[in-house]
């Protein structure tokens, strides 16, 4: 009745820029290579748009912080600093 909860699996960059390296092999289908890695082909063919899309940005993932938000991150907590000191 009751489904056993499982953890999503997470796959480093490094593994998903590799495996779409083995799809570009001639004579290969993709579902091989979906299936020799274990993961699913609809999984394999969004890694490679992903990749084909912006190579350099491609899978990054929720730890990267692009620039501009470490800026806004930097401007909201001087606005919180410079509203306790007005408010002060």
């Amino acid at each position: 009745m009751f489904r056993e909860s499982k953890q999503r699996r997470r796959f480093s960059r490094e593994f998903k820029v590799e495996a779409v390296r083995l799809t570009n092999h001639e004579g290969v289908p993709l579902s091989q290579v979906a299936r020799d890695l274990g993961v699913g082909a609809n999984l394999l063919r969004r890694w490679r748009t992903q990749h084909d899309a912006d190579p350099t940005h491609a899978f990054g993932g929720p730890g990267r912080v692009a620039p501009r938000d470490t800026e806004v991150v930097g401007l909201k907590r001087e606005l919180a600093r410079v509203t306790r000191e007005r408010d002060f």
